[in-house]
């Protein structure tokens, strides 16, 4: 006889299934919610980036904590620490890339603009 647990046997932290369709269910609704406000939003630039930047950390937590178990672990927050590297790294990457695109257009004259887009219509 080995002492292996059997199959049947759930421990008491493991989520149910429901808990794991709930979440992806949640996870769809967020992100048709955020694609409807991005094509029908009404009211400004900045509420509309306000909006989609609270539907995704919504969505984000979501998903840390029903699909990754972040807050579950006992002892060392291995999970807790790889996530909040993960954010540093994506906060970078984000803001990195729009302190570029930003730089860039301003740092563009309209006629530099127009020759792009006349170049790429050759294409």
């Amino acid at each position: 006889m080995s002492n292996r647990p059997r199959v049947s046997e759930h421990n008491e932290h493991s989520l149910t299934y429901g808990k794991y369709v709930g979440g992806f269910l949640g996870s769809i609704f967020l992100t048709l919610c955020a694609y409807w406000i991005a094509v029908h939003g009404r009211g400004g630039l900045g509420m509309l980036e306000v909006s989609l930047a609270v539907l995704a950390v919504v969505q984000f937590i979501l998903q840390m904590v029903l699909f990754l178990h972040i807050g579950e672990e006992h002892g060392p927050r291995w999970k807790l620490a790889a996530a909040g590297f993960m954010l540093g790294i994506i906060l970078i990457l984000v803001g990195g890339s729009v302190w570029i695109m930003n730089n860039l257009n301003t740092r563009m004259t309209p006629q530099q603009m127009n020759q792009y887009l006349r170049s790429q219509d050759n294409l």
